[in-house]
């Protein structure tokens, strides 16, 4: 390995911080929101008040930047888009995610990191959210790419780690952004 390059983290440096997410109790209250909305549906999608909660739960602090963008935004817009990305049941998963995520960034106000976390609460088990936390853990030293080959290449990274550990994508992905918060990088 080149010196100065970081390691990516490990399925080992994750197990201890399974479910210990800072973020966890609203993540658990979103997923349980949807898996009981859509346990009997034959379609998937959001309304746009779900739409709302998912980005104020990805986007916290930065959620008023996108306002201005989803003015005019209707709750038919929102149910056509998410559920013809949902519509999309392919067993490549990375063309699958490519294809949503294309979809869902239709949407105003919606880049790839928004994107992600619909696909991370919709289906956990398969995605997880790209931030710069979970990025610079995963490809140490590398600027994050927020576009979707940037998602792809991130979630062909995390993939390994669910079926090495037997975890949901998710959990992979929260447990990788807790170890971040608790050993951030250091800068050179």
């Amino acid at each position: 390995m080149p010196r100065n390059v970081e390691p990516m983290i490990r399925a080992k440096d994750l197990i201890p911080l399974r479910g210990s997410s800072s973020d966890m109790a609203e993540t658990k209250r979103l997923l349980e929101k949807f898996r009981t909305k859509w346990q009997d549906a034959c379609s998937v999608y959001l309304t746009y008040s779900e739409l709302d909660e998912v980005m104020k739960w990805k986007l916290r602090g930065q959620y008023g930047r996108t306002v201005r963008y989803r003015q005019g935004l209707t709750d038919k817009t929102v149910r056509t888009v998410t559920k013809a990305a949902f519509g999309i049941r392919l067993q490549e998963k990375s063309l699958e995610l490519r294809m949503r995520t294309g979809v869902l960034t239709a949407l105003p106000g919606v880049g790839v990191p928004v994107a992600s976390a619909i696909l991370a609460l919709v289906d956990p088990e398969t995605y997880g959210v790209l931030d710069f936390r979970a990025w610079r853990q995963v490809f140490p030293k590398k600027q994050v790419d927020y576009s979707v080959s940037g998602y792809l290449r991130y979630m062909q990274k995390i993939w390994p780690l669910v079926d090495e550990l037997q975890w949901t994508a998710q959990e992979v992905d929260l447990a990788i952004w807790q170890y971040d918060l608790e050993h951030p990088p250091t800068t050179a």
